[in-house]
């Protein structure tokens, strides 16, 4: 009886192990089928960021067009950004884990666009304390958010769904602020209106590292949305004061030339502004100061069809409303 009681312990064992070990497999199966990885690259000694695709977000890359970084410290991990699908944060928390045992303790939201903030949600389980800039409260109550979150259900399905919420900050910044995580400092500006009203941008100068957010933008076509053009200019030229050895912007790879990369972002917004200005000034019709304009320096990168009629738009509303 014993003997048999034995044989049916170790039967349950085998087939236990043997479940964990697959239901590891599928999981690891799905992963690698989804198409979507998000593979930290290391960029100073404690550095890291995850880089997102040069695209329009959609269901087939969850929404996964955005960077995010995060900084290794003795008292835990400091997140800058947590993407833009509650899966991919998900997927950036496990990658984080496998860096470091050290808790996530900390988010600083860049700014409260979609591809940056909707997977909050995930970080705010673990009980990381959320910072943001203070406009963010604006953002958060509007009806803006409201429909681009019932449209990003529709949109990025499934990733983005009625599960999906948007995450208020627990400690919103006006000005300045230096938050210090296991004796690193994290020196944390507001610079916007800029690319939007809640800007930051976060520097770690024990790393040399700076976190630009949508203020930089590096192989791509910037998107500039509702910004204020001039705003953002005037934030380039705060960043090019740090002299920071190393950029992590928004959208594209990290810059190790940063005052040469940062150029690529202000030429494009002064040529929206130079080629705008006049036909805003005069009233003339937008369709032609676009069509007189010569795109030809950036017609050939990612996002100019989808984004660059809409850009200089913008910029001629924006100079007609200075």
């Amino acid at each position: 009886m014993t003997f048999c009681i034995r044989r049916i312990h170790d039967c349950l064992r085998i087939l236990l192990g043997s479940f964990v070990i697959y239901c590891s497999a599928i999981a690891q199966a799905q992963s690698v089928a989804d198409g979507v990885l998000v593979q930290p690259i290391q960029v100073a000694p404690h550095t890291y960021f995850v880089q997102g695709r040069p695209e329009m977000g959609s269901s087939a890359n969850q929404n996964f067009i955005s960077n995010a970084g995060f900084v290794v410290t003795p008292g835990g991990v400091v997140v800058i950004d947590a993407l833009g699908s509650p899966v991919l944060a998900k997927k950036l928390i496990a990658e984080i884990n496998k860096v470091s045992k050290q808790k996530i303790v900390a988010v600083i939201v860049s700014h409260y666009h979609a591809d940056h903030v909707y997977g909050l949600q995930e970080f705010k389980k673990i009980g990381a304390k959320i910072y943001a800039q203070g406009e963010g409260r604006n953002y958060l109550s509007s009806e803006t958010a409201k429909q681009r979150l019932i449209a990003s259900r529709v949109d990025f399905a499934p990733w983005v769904n009625a599960n999906t919420r948007l995450i208020s900050a627990d400690v919103w910044i006006d000005q300045q602020f230096n938050l210090k995580i296991g004796g690193v400092d994290f020196f944390i500006s507001r610079v916007g209106p800029a690319h939007a009203p809640e800007d930051l941008m976060i520097y770690v100068p024990s790393e040399k590292v700076l976190f630009a957010g949508d203020l930089v933008f590096r192989g791509r076509i910037p998107f500039v949305g509702n910004a204020d053009s001039k705003g953002w200019l005037q934030a380039l030229d705060e960043i090019e004061r740090l002299n920071p050895k190393t950029v992590i912007p928004g959208h594209g790879s990290y810059s190790t030339k940063p005052l040469e990369d940062i150029s690529f972002t202000r030429s494009y917004l002064k040529y929206l502004r130079e080629s705008m200005a006049s036909a805003a000034l005069n009233m003339d019709p937008f369709e032609e100061a676009y069509q007189s304009a010569d795109w030809s320096e950036y017609e050939g990168m990612p996002l100019f069809r989808a984004a660059n009629r809409m850009n200089a738009y913008n910029v001629y509303l924006s100079i007609q409303a200075e």
